[in-house]
């Protein structure tokens, strides 16, 4: 009996780790995924780093934003999501 509630705990601590762990990170890094690929040239983005800018090319893995004080050559995965979608909620 007691070599059972073991493994049903083990299994339960399995399951709650999986839900609140593993699914919620998987959910996050294919959004950002999908983000990344659905960039296009002329939307406003905020990079992980605070800079503001606009696409103005495009390449497989980097991209040109053009700032203020000039164009930036970047990787697509420095572009926050998070912050690009407030920036387009207030727009």
């Amino acid at each position: 009996m007691g070599n059972y509630t073991l493994y049903i705990q083990l299994g339960l601590m399995a399951v709650i780790f999986y839900l609140f762990i593993i699914r919620p990170n998987q959910k996050k890094a294919k959004n950002e995924k999908e983000f990344e690929t659905g960039l296009k040239v002329g939307d406003k983005i905020i990079t992980k780093s605070g800079f503001h800018g606009k696409i103005v090319e495009l390449a497989e893995t980097t991209v040109v934003i053009e700032t203020m004080s000039g164009k930036l050559k970047l990787e697509r995965s420095a572009i926050s999501l998070e912050l690009s979608a407030s920036l387009n909620k207030k727009a």
